[in-house]
């Protein structure tokens, strides 16, 4: 059946799986992917052979392209098929840290970091955007008359539904992700599963069939795109052969959380937590997707949770901290902030966390 022609027009990639080559040096992942399925597509970052569409960011284009390829465009073709400026018009439209404290001496580059991590701005490439100016000269105005930074946070906290971003997607928080990378040598639970000698032999068998999978899986589960379906593929394979194995379900879920795809994610991790109401790195990561959603209720018991199970961890009480700032919960904010200075004390947000727990 062919597509209408307004969808065409509206949406040129429909059915379209389009493949990303390269690196764009204004648009981040982030940016390419959403611009991509607007058009109605599916994005890759890596050649498959299922590729219709080829997206070029000016690296050398590969010898070999798969055999299904009818198209190819550049990373400035994309913006204009898209409605949106050209590359330079938008490299022009973009401003360095470096560009930005010549405009305002007063600010650093930690103060730029706060203002991206409380979702109030955000970078492209490392670089910031004409529509975060408003958000940024505001800041640098009010640290020269003497504000702190956390009172500036909060203020512009209330402030944020009114902001102007390039993305297509809600603004979202670059959040760590928990992995596992190890597993015990037996499954603790085979003579629990197994009504006899037989039973627990075969778990046993597939158990290490499982582990040898999912150890593949994480040498592969280093944040290269390229390597992460190989990787997923490798966390699949072992549960097949123990669909119990909480450490694949969260590493799998992790891969589908770095690629925005968070509906997959939710669930994976909810299924890790059913299996496991322990598993201490599916309620954290949970807890971000929640934040990223702006759920922030459902974070701050997610979060929670996650510090039932390991108090120990920095980043959840700092994450924790942030959510409450957010709903207002600041008396509740401040032994978190307290905690994540004294878990972390040479940490990168140690310097927020001192101020908002002072």
């Amino acid at each position: 059946m062919s597509v209408p022609a307004k969808i065409l027009a509206d949406r040129p990639f429909t059915a379209e799986h389009v493949s990303v080559v390269g690196k764009s040096s204004v648009l981040s992942r982030r940016d390419l992917r959403s611009v991509v399925e607007r058009l109605g597509g599916t994005c890759a970052f890596a050649l498959t052979a299922s590729t219709t569409v080829v997206i070029t960011t000016g690296d050398p284009l590969p010898t070999e392209w798969p055999p299904h390829v009818r198209r190819v465009l550049t990373d400035d073709g994309l913006c204009r098929l898209a409605g949106l400026p050209d590359l330079d018009t938008l490299r022009a439209r973009y401003y360095s840290p470096r560009d930005l404290q010549g405009m305002y001496p007063g600010l650093r580059d930690d103060h730029l970091r706060y203002l991206e991590k409380w979702s109030l701005i955000r970078s492209v490439a490392g670089r910031y955007s004409f529509a975060d100016l408003h958000i940024i000269k505001s800041a640098a105005a009010d640290l020269a008359s003497g504000l702190s930074l956390h009172a500036i946070l909060r203020a512009m906290v209330a402030e944020r539904a009114g902001q102007l971003t390039f993305d297509f997607q809600p603004i979202r928080v670059d959040s760590p992700r928990a992995r596992v990378v190890s597993l015990p040598a037996t499954r603790r639970d085979i003579g629990a599963r197994g009504s006899d000698e037989r039973a627990a032999a075969i778990d046993s068998a597939n158990y290490s069939l499982a582990a040898k999978y999912f150890l593949e899986g994480a040498e592969l589960d280093d944040g290269d795109e390229r390597n992460l379906d190989v990787a997923a593929a490798a966390y699949r394979r072992a549960l097949l052969f123990d669909p119990y194995l909480v450490p694949a379900l969260v590493n799998l879920a992790n891969i589908h959380y770095g690629r925005d795809e968070l509906v997959e994610a939710d669930a994976i991790y909810e299924k890790a937590i059913r299996l496991d109401p322990e598993c201490f790195e599916a309620y954290f990561n949970l807890g971000n997707i929640h934040h990223d959603l702006a759920r922030y209720s459902e974070a701050v018991a997610a979060y929670r949770e996650a510090l039932a199970v390991n108090p120990k961890y920095p980043e959840a009480h700092f994450y924790l901290a942030v959510t409450l700032e957010k709903l207002g919960r600041s008396a509740e904010a401040r032994a978190h902030w307290q905690h994540y200075r004294e878990l972390d004390p040479e940490g990168e947000f140690v310097e927020l966390a001192k101020e908002f727990s002072d």
